[in-house]
């Protein structure tokens, strides 16, 4: 393992060139961009768009959203090593209930939210300092969290559930005013190569709705970074990678009516009041002879910071599943580990993408042989341009993307197993609340369909998606009881759109969502019909956004 660890610092460092600037991850949309002009064939074939932020100094971008034009242009305003960014203002509103997922620092909540960020980039030899703070507004009004009629054996199997991972529904119950460092971080560069301190949003994998292992769900986590900023070329393929150190944190929230009680025993059980210490590496590789192909592997671990007693569990991800580590017990490491590819098919203008993943739970090769199911997940999509023929930069855009981290192992399933959870490290796989991971979070299965009209930055579209709340919660509760009518299913239809004018890019979004058996709740009271309507709401959720650019 040293050996293999020596030739890959080996290559970094013997192959170093550049430095810059990063684009945000989603950065509302810009990201898609440029991934949508590498199927054009205009951008370079050789960047996989699966560890991200991306680097917006290397070749591969042009001024599509003239990120470098607004920040040379801001010379003008400032020092020439001083750059501004862009002013990103974002506006959220739900009726009834939260609804949506990666919008990074915004919190799952009802009512009116605001998103305000901006700030400068700076560069200084080979160091670089990038400052673009965060700060979100939200509103917070109450909403029905967890139906108080469950039965309450359902409340006990929901806290057995939610006791091991910091997802609260709501907030708190008051407004929120938060500032957070955001898309920040100091970086010393050696041409290809960076290293540094960073509070930016990271995107492991191929996915574009959802992402196994990491996304911009949750709040930016501060961490050590280790990372190229460019792929590397070598004599037989080109790589990209990633090493991180970080820290995680709770949301201090409590989950719905924490003084439950069920047969005189309170069911909540308050997380220890520790950060955790996360740990991961990232690398992509693309074949020479397979151009367009890239091949990745992720895995991440944590623990509380007070079981950092051996500098072994500094880097505890290098180790391999096997019988020392149940040994450890009651004090093991929470990991992932994930495989995926991307296929780019530029002739085509098309991609296909897949990531399999397994969580902690197989310790052993035999554990997987016997039952390769338990702890697995897996994201499957694909793209399509199809051209238009009245403007060379006109198109139809098409994406279809299926998420399942639900379980299908009866072991799994009976012990509540599921991804994000975990038995001692009981905040799970969540910064300050919100999952690292695929923002559908734990038992999630998700089919979205995307149909946009592109043209430049301009787009229109519309989004169609099933989402399955938690279905492994669902049946480690209704199992027992065989009542299999409680599926709580998500039907939802959106609107979206982005345009730009001069420095100005508008976006906004119009989605309806059909919660159909919201909180996994049917009404008691028996009628003729066993398969009878749930408690079904509607939500509404209105996005509009504004970017400036200093051009």
């Amino acid at each position: 393992m040293r050996k293999v660890l020596f030739l890959f610092l080996g290559i970094f460092v013997s192959i170093l060139s550049a430095s810059s600037q990063s684009l945000p991850v989603d950065s509302y949309n810009q990201e898609d961009l440029y991934r949508l002009k590498q199927l054009k064939g205009e951008v370079s074939s050789t960047v996989s768009f699966t560890i991200r932020p991306l680097s917006l100094d290397v070749s591969l971008f042009d001024s599509l959203f003239s990120v470098r034009d607004s920040a040379s242009a801001s010379k003008k305003l400032l020092p020439d090593e001083w750059k501004i960014l862009p002013i990103t203002l974002q506006n959220q509103f739900n009726t009834h209930h939260p609804t949506g997922w990666n919008d990074g620092s915004m919190i799952p909540a009802k009512g009116f939210q605001t998103f305000v960020s901006g700030g400068f980039y700076q560069e200084k030899g080979r160091f670089s300092f990038q400052i673009k703070p965060e700060l979100v507004i939200a509103a917070n009004p109450g909403f029905e969290e967890f139906p108080q009629d469950h039965y309450s054996i359902i409340w006990k199997f929901y806290y057995n559930f939610y006791n091991r991972v910091d997802l609260p529904v709501r907030f708190g119950k008051d407004p929120r005013v938060k500032i957070y460092p955001g898309q920040s971080s100091i970086r010393y560069t050696v041409k290809k190569l960076s290293a540094g301190l960073s509070t930016e949003n990271l995107w492991w994998g191929p996915g574009l709705r959802n992402s196994l292992i990491m996304s911009n769900t949750a709040p930016g986590f501060l961490h050590l970074t280790l990372n190229t900023r460019e792929p590397i070329q070598t004599p037989i393929g080109s790589l990209e990678g990633q090493f991180i150190a970080g820290r995680l944190d709770g949301s201090g929230a409590t989950p719905p009516d924490p003084l439950h009680m069920h047969q005189a025993t309170t069911l909540y059980l308050p997380k220890p009041n520790d950060w955790r210490y996360l740990s991961g590496l990232v690398m992509t590789f693309q074949p020479k002879i397979l151009s367009g192909l890239f091949l990745g592997f992720s895995r991440t671990s944590q623990l509380y910071a007070s079981d950092l007693n051996t500098l072994g569990k500094f880097f505890p991800f290098f180790s391999s599943y096997n019988n020392n580590v149940v040994a450890e017990r009651p004090s093991p490491p929470d990991r992932y580990t994930s495989l995926f590819l991307r296929w780019l098919l530029v002739k085509s203008k098309a991609e296909v993408y897949f990531e399999y993943g397994h969580s902690d739970q197989l310790r052993t090769v035999t554990d997987f042989i016997k039952d390769p199911d338990v702890g697995r997940a897996y994201i499957f999509g694909m793209s399509k341009l199809f051209d238009l023929s009245s403007r060379p930069d006109e198109g139809i855009l098409a994406k279809l993307e299926f998420s399942q981290l639900s379980q299908t192992s009866f072991n799994s399933v009976r012990n509540a197993q599921s991804w994000y959870i975990d038995d001692y490290v009981v905040h799970g796989y969540t910064q300050l609340g919100q999952p690292l991971g695929a923002g559908a979070g734990p038992g999630a299965e998700v089919q979205t369909l995307d149909v946009n009209w592109i043209r430049g930055i301009k787009s229109v579209g519309i989004r169609l998606e099933r989402f399955l709340h938690n279905q492994d919660f669902f049946y480690y509760a209704y199992e027992p009881s065989k009542d299999y009518r409680r599926h709580w299913t998500d039907l939802s239809a959106e609107l979206n759109g982005r345009w730009d004018h001069k420095n100005l890019i508008l976006n906004g979004g119009l989605n309806f969502t059909r919660s159909l058996n919201y909180g996994w709740y049917m009404d008691p009271v028996e009628t003729a019909e066993y398969y009878r309507n749930g408690k079904d709401v509607s939500n509404l959720r209105i996005n509009l956004g504004l970017t400036y650019r200093f051009y």
